[in-house]
């Protein structure tokens, strides 16, 4: 077997009893983190996945892993292979996913989650290339590249153009897609980014306006007003010129800000954040205090609710 599935860590810590996100009432919104860039939000009618990774891979050796996992080591040139007993424990319905691009630590969960679940998948044409790929039907599979503003029964969502993290000290740019002659089951290195999107999703009481990515187009959040934002807040934040402020005063200063893309996704759940918290979270939460006095941050907890009223 390629790994010891992170199921078996989740049983060790407790975990497991979280089962789906508990049901919200009139008014509510609830929201659970699923670590990297990925959420369950549902307002007790509508239930929205946006970049579900729940498999967490230990992709390499050094100081992203940690010594108590002792799961076997996936390389880019490795199958992906989802955690399929973990991935049916925690998500029991979905109507939408939403993906903001194709990279595996987004995308690789999402055929096995939109099979099982029937979701509409939301999402780049490199992504709906990967879906199909794996036998997900295409009347599931809305094609976008940012522009669009669907309605659908009881929610709403405008896809936003995007751009991906400067990594690599700004020398990031990868012009990659993926073609419709990809075939499953897909090495972790042949998902590539694929274009990058952002997701304004409007609920009965809330507007959740979400990030794939430490990067985005101004002229794409001017005047948006989400009341929750959950913007990405990885070190790659640093590298774009005044992130914070400029991305706080561009939505109407939100009134809660939930960090994403902050964790270690290398290691289970379970495993300590303290870290990544320390290092990327509270000074990001600083960052918020001196753009945004009256906004309130969240930091969320691997697979615990976040209930926001109206």
């Amino acid at each position: 077997m390629k790994i010891l599935r992170t199921h078996l860590f989740m049983a060790i810590f407790g975990l497991i009893a979280f089962g789906n996100i508990a049901q919200a009432q009139e008014g509510e919104i609830k929201l659970r983190y699923f670590g990297t860039a990925g959420w369950e939000i549902t307002d007790g009618t509508i239930t929205v996945l946006v970049d579900p990774y729940i498999s967490r891979l230990k992709l390499g050796e050094g100081p992203s892993t940690s010594k108590d996992d002792t799961r076997s080591v996936y390389h880019p040139s490795d199958v992906f292979q989802s955690d399929t007993v973990l991935i049916n424990s925690l998500i029991k319905k979905a109507d939408f996913i939403l993906v903001h691009h194709s990279h595996f630590d987004h995308l690789s969960d999402v055929p096995y989650i939109a099979k099982m679940t029937g979701a509409k998948v939301i999402g780049t044409e490199s992504t709906t290339n990967v879906l199909k790929a794996y036998g997900v039907p295409n009347e599931q599979l809305f094609t976008v590249k940012g522009g669009e503003d669907y309605q659908f029964e009881n929610f709403s969502v405008r896809v936003l153009e995007s751009i991906h993290s400067a990594l690599n000290d700004k020398h990031y740019f990868d012009s990659r897609t993926i073609p419709a002659s990809v075939t499953a089951p897909m090495q972790i290195s042949e998902f590539v980014e694929g274009g990058s999107l952002m997701f304004l999703a409007r609920f009965k009481n809330h507007k959740v306006l979400t990030m794939g990515s430490m990067n985005y187009i101004e002229r794409e959040l001017d005047g948006l007003r989400p009341d929750i934002m959950l913007p990405g807040v990885n070190f790659s934040r640093l590298e774009i010129y005044k992130y914070t402020e400029r991305m706080m005063q561009l939505t109407g200063y939100p009134k809660t800000v939930i960090p994403s893309h902050w964790d270690n996704f290398r290691v289970p759940y379970g495993f300590s954040q303290e870290k990544a918290i320390n290092d990327k979270v509270k000074p990001f939460i600083e960052e918020v205090k001196a753009a945004s006095p009256n906004s309130k941050v969240i930091i969320p907890v691997h697979l615990e609710t976040i209930t926001i009223k109206k």
